[in-house]
């Protein structure tokens, strides 16, 4: 769409990462679970009926932040910790996009502090999507969580069709980048001899560099990267990646209104 922005300005961003660190440091110590089949009604609908179907499921969307704000997350396994900050995440960040198909926009975008406003309050501490992101789950430390955030735009990753589950989250996970890598992340041109990948990876490729820093800022080497991923990759492309040692690149980040379930 020509309306749709470029993209967020990136001192903005940076502040907002930064502003996100602040927020209390995930400590989960216990053994409590927390059920979330009531999201599967939401991706169900988003499923079959795309973006519009989501205008009737904010009731169902902000019911479910409400009774996650009675948890407190720290009283969870870290697996179970895991799965509550990316199924509270993606659930506002559904909630955001459906908020802008009823304003008739193009984009998340275009809604100011869409990703920054306080969405949510957990055990006393009011987070914004970007402070659960930033502050929160990339704080677990592990990169995969890339390929399971939504934003709302059609160049990020499809959502599953079920919930994160902390009995299952590892391999929900792997599942996830294999997946987000296959289904667009990484494509290959073999006439040119390069490998496009996500801009995710151009943002976020420290993570999976250094993930006992995380939030990292500084990127890798971008040979590097495919290196990083190539766990996720699929065989195929993974060999060609090998033995050909393309010239890597990343893909235009598309910000128009869209998400998708598999």
């Amino acid at each position: 769409m020509a309306d749709t922005p470029k993209g967020p300005n990136p001192l903005t961003v940076a502040w907002s990462i930064w502003r996100a660190q602040r927020v209390r440091r995930p400590q989960p110590a216990g053994r409590g679970t927390v059920d979330h089949a009531e999201l599967v009604p939401v991706l169900t609908t988003l499923q079959t009926g795309g973006v519009p179907a989501l205008k009737e499921q904010r009731p169902a969307l902000q019911a479910y932040r409400d009774r996650m704000a009675t948890i407190d997350p720290d009283t969870l396994s870290s697996e179970q910790a895991l799965a509550y900050w990316l199924n509270l995440y993606n659930a506002g960040a559904l909630d955001l996009a459906a908020e802008t198909f009823a304003r008739q926009a193009v984009s998340v975008l275009r809604l100011p502090g869409g990703f920054q406003r306080t969405w949510v309050t957990v055990a006393g501490e009011g987070l914004s999507l970007d402070a659960i992101e930033h502050g929160k789950i990339r704080r677990f430390g592990d990169p995969r969580i890339h390929g399971a955030l939504v934003c709302g735009s059609a160049s990020c990753p499809t959502l599953r069709h079920e919930p994160y589950d902390g009995g299952n989250v590892d391999a929900q996970l792997d599942d996830q980048m294999r997946a987000f890598l296959s289904g667009g992340g990484a494509v290959v041109d073999q006439i040119d001899g390069k490998l496009w990948l996500s801009r995710i990876f151009g943002w976020y490729g420290g993570d999976f560099a250094r993930p006992q820093e995380m939030p990292t800022w500084l990127p890798p080497g971008k040979k590097r990267l495919v290196g990083l991923l190539t766990p996720w990759l699929d065989p195929e492309v993974a060999e060609w990646a090998q033995d050909t040692l393309p010239r890597v690149a990343f893909q235009p980040y598309d910000w128009s209104l869209a998400c998708t379930v598999r």
